[in-house]
């Protein structure tokens, strides 16, 4: 006896709540993940706020941090501010990265006539690396100005600029370090015999390499400069912390302080997103280069 044949295309086509019962019953590979994620995210954020709101001193706290016409109307105020924060933030960054690779390369010299080089770019990243950076604000800040040199400036841009440079460049340098170590010695090796000076092996054979390699880490350390630049206002410089102070101590209410941070996390959040991404791209293509 033969068995009929019915064609796929003869099938009867499912409904679409057919299809989403039998999604349900079957889910996709990852899916049942992702919906364990969610459903977890969403049990802790509602005890979180459960709990927030259930506490004695809730009323207290809703009325003096989130103060939502204290947000609107000052808002526009307080970023104004921050174009502040963004000059200090660009001169810097571009001062930090040339910085940086002046000490790392410093740093990384072998011969022993560089020794003092070496010696000074190590010691100058252990100090800064090690200092606290608000008090190398406060140092510069204040204690810089109060020598009275003769034509020094007593701006506080100015040494917001000068203390963060300095403070950022150590930390930089050692990623570019890092970076430059990752180089195998292969790469120097057959630059030098191709006929290639050590400068010009290490400025166009393993520095290229190497900055490429440090992308990412480089971009965190912009994140935290960025952040930093609200350090300033301890010495007079009025960018957009200085502004939320100056508001707070007016009207008793701190929810300047809630617009201080949305704004921060409305900027740093892109950036960590992209550095994951920059990470991931590389992460595949070191995978694909492997096979």
């Amino acid at each position: 006896m033969r068995a009929l044949e019915v064609s796929d295309s003869s099938r009867p086509r499912p409904s679409r709540s057919q299809r989403i019962a039998e999604s349900l019953r079957h889910p996709p590979p990852g899916a049942k993940a992702v919906l364990i994620a969610t459903v977890s995210t969403i049990t802790v954020l509602t005890v979180a706020a459960f709990v927030a709101v259930n506490s004695p001193g809730w009323e207290r706290v809703q009325s003096t941090f989130f103060d939502f016409e204290v947000f609107s109307q000052r808002f526009p105020q307080i970023l104004h501010a921050f174009r502040v924060n963004i000059q200090i933030f660009l001169i810097s960054q571009v001062l930090v990265l040339v910085g940086g690779l002046l000490l790392a390369v410093m740093r990384g010299l072998s011969s022993p006539v560089f020794f003092p080089f070496r010696a000074a770019a190590t010691i100058y990243i252990d100090i800064f690396r090690g200092v606290p950076s608000i008090l190398i604000i406060f140092l510069l800040g204040f204690g810089v100005p109060a020598l009275r040199i003769p034509g020094t400036t007593t701006e506080p841009f100015f040494w917001a600029v000068v203390a963060l440079t300095l403070i950022w460049s150590a930390y930089v340098a050692e990623v570019y370090r890092a970076g430059i170590e990752s180089v195998h010695p292969s790469q120097n090796a057959a630059a030098r015999s191709l006929g290639l000076s050590a400068t010009q092996s290490m400025r166009y054979v393993v520095l290229p390499q190497a900055v490429r390699r440090v992308i990412p880490p480089l971009l965190n350390d912009s994140i935290g400069l960025l952040k930093d630049t609200a350090l300033v206002s301890f010495i007079g410089a009025v960018e957009i912390f200085r502004r939320a102070q100056i508001i707070v101590a007016a009207e008793f209410d701190f929810t300047p302080y809630l617009i201080v941070s949305f704004i921060f996390l409305a900027l740093t959040i892109p950036m960590s997103r992209f550095v994951d991404w920059l990470v991931a791209r590389d992460r595949n293509r070191q995978m694909a280069g492997a096979r």
